[in-house]
């Protein structure tokens, strides 16, 4: 154990008492008002950062989006849909939320060559599904209060279900646009999803749970996305985002090294004065301006208009020169203001 892990005696004494007292060692409460802390099961460490859970959370916020737009103007009615939460779990506690007469769609996803063979979940409330099936047969969505949890569907509420639920696996490719393109295909509908097994029950997976409210009637939405899947496609999006980076940065240098043989105009600017049209008429052999500047003033070395250079004149090989002493650039704003205009 590091040293830093290292109990001192009056930690240990407290455990002590806490033990003997019969409290919970473990517990996140704490009476002190010291800051409370979650526990965390290491047989189970959890695969996704929290970024990541975070940008699922936005990716489905624009599904939430894009469905209620749809589902309003599909079933002629107000409807609001949002993201509840977005949890990383065993699919065992997926499954075990399933009863009997629930309705279970499977959903392949596919990406360039890859089609993923662990299939997404898509769950829908079976009160949910029951007013939506009524709207779409042309009745208000109404829904007994007292349902049975054991009812089953019909032959042709299945066959209406199927239709919505296949409706609602097309849309969700869209939202994954600003980072890849995915291509959700349906598969089937489970009318008992406790007699299947599609995912192992330990495996990770993540739930993407969205409420859906009518004007008379709501529920909620549950996406299991399996953890093997998601690491795949977070894989593929940073090999993308690699391999566009490196796109981007060859195209620049490409850019750069043609840009290497292009040339430009440079003005060597000693001054800039101002004389009456009647001065310079008059003007002959031998006259002198008054540039109103020391001999010794730097000359304005000038590229496109803007000053970007101080240099010195002086003689090279016999030849007029500029030496350029210090690079210097002025905002815009600020070119006109040179000495002697």
């Amino acid at each position: 154990m590091p040293v830093s892990e290292v109990l001192t005696q009056s930690q240990i004494d407290a455990l002590l008492s806490a033990a003997r007292g019969g409290e919970n060692i473990g517990s996140t409460e704490d009476t002190g008002g010291e800051k409370k802390y979650r526990k965390y099961d290491f047989r189970s460490p959890r695969k996704f950062t929290k970024d990541r859970l975070k940008m699922l959370d936005s990716i489905f916020e624009n599904y939430s989006r894009n469905l209620n737009s749809r589902i309003n103007g599909l079933m002629h009615t107000s409807c609001e849909i949002s993201v509840e939460s977005a949890e990383e779990q065993r699919y065992y506690e997926f499954s075990n939320a399933l009863i009997e007469g629930d309705i279970l769609t499977l959903a392949y996803i596919r990406y360039g060559d890859v089609r993923e063979e662990a299939p997404v979940l898509l769950h829908v409330t079976k009160p949910l599904m029951l007013s939506m099936i009524d709207r779409m047969m042309g009745g208000e969505g109404e829904v007994d209060d007292d349902l049975d949890p054991e009812y089953t569907f019909t032959d042709l509420e299945l066959k209406i279900a199927e239709g919505l639920t296949h409706y609602f696996v097309d849309n969700m490719g869209e939202s994954w646009e600003n980072y890849i393109h995915l291509d959700f295909d349906f598969g089937r509908i489970e009318p008992n999803p406790t007699m299947i097994q599609p995912l192992g029950l330990d495996e990770i997976v993540v739930i993407m749970d969205l409420t859906v409210k009518f004007p008379n009637c709501d529920g909620r939405m549950s996406i299991c996305l399996p953890g093997m899947v998601l690491t795949n496609i977070f894989g593929e999006i940073n090999r993308q985002n690699t391999a566009h980076k490196n796109q981007d940065e060859a195209a620049a240098k490409e850019i750069f090294e043609s840009l290497k043989n292009t040339e430009i105009e440079l003005v060597a600017e000693i001054c800039r004065t101002q004389l009456k049209l009647s001065d310079i008429y008059h003007l002959s052999v031998g006259d002198v301006i008054d540039l109103k500047r020391p001999k010794d003033s730097p000359v304005y070395i000038n590229i496109g208009g803007r000053r970007w250079f101080d240099g010195v004149m002086g003689v090279h090989n016999k030849n007029m020169a500029v030496k350029i002493g210090k690079t210097y650039y002025e905002p815009e704003e600020r070119d006109v203001e040179q000495d002697g205009r």
